[in-house]
């Protein structure tokens, strides 16, 4: 396979990015629904510590098995890239994030496997399916962004802009804030994404730490919660 131009993984790296690609980032609020009803983010100054932990909390598990996927990719080894899948999603505490992450990774395997003539991504997309491999969504972002010609640098600014994003959008439909807020938190918070890039790319697997646990006990809180307008 040839290597992409420049251009060219620009243009996908955009494509992956963009609020239209179908792997349902929209019916998921990464917590915020619950923190919403407990009256816990009510305006854009809490909205952007929330926004904060989350991206935070990701970058440091997440963001981590995402890099050490596209290094696996780039090597061609299937089972550095199955051993990032499953220390991922051994890691996650709540239910609702490890079926946050296993469905909108099978998502991404299966359009991947439309994209690019991988055996690797098939055969993931297939263990996916026998449920042989958890298939979590980071880890289809380090595959998917690597048959694409991304650099590992792109892919994890990626992945920061989205978990952020995500919780953005959300919060457009269940807090009192305005456009203009959500996307100063956005350009505010886009300047941490590359410290946090230096310190997780030189992580290994079992460094993976997120001691955030406010965010997991609203988690918890969801799953008996009386507001769903999101899964997670």
């Amino acid at each position: 396979m040839s290597t992409p131009t420049d251009f060219t993984s620009v243009m996908h790296l955009l494509q992956f990015t963009d609020s239209t690609f179908p792997v349902g980032t929209f019916s998921f609020s990464n917590g915020l629904e619950t923190a919403a009803y407990e009256n816990i983010v009510t305006d854009a100054a809490t909205l952007r510590e929330f926004v904060e932990a989350v991206a935070l909390q990701a970058a440091f598990t997440d963001g981590i098995a995402a890099l050490h996927a596209h290094r696996a990719y780039l090597a061609g080894d299937y089972e550095a890239a199955t051993e990032a899948d499953r220390a991922l999603f051994r890691f996650k505490m709540n239910a609702e994030a490890r079926l946050m992450l296993q469905r909108m990774g099978k998502k991404l395997a299966e359009l991947a496997s439309h994209l690019f003539e991988s055996e690797l991504i098939s055969r993931w997309l297939e263990d996916i399916r026998t449920e042989a491999v958890p298939g979590t969504f980071p880890v289809g972002q380090g595959l998917a962004y690597a048959a694409a010609g991304v650099s590992e640098r792109d892919l994890f600014c990626a992945h920061q802009y989205g978990v952020i994003n995500m919780v953005l959008s959300a919060a457009l439909r269940i807090v009192r804030v305005s456009h203009y807020d959500t996307q100063k938190i956005l350009f505010d918070l886009a300047a941490q994404a590359e410290k946090h890039y230096e310190q997780a790319a030189k992580m290994e697997l079992k460094d993976m730490n997120a001691f955030v646990p406010q965010l997991d006990i609203i988690a918890s809180l969801h799953e008996k919660g009386n507001m769903r307008m999101f899964m997670n």
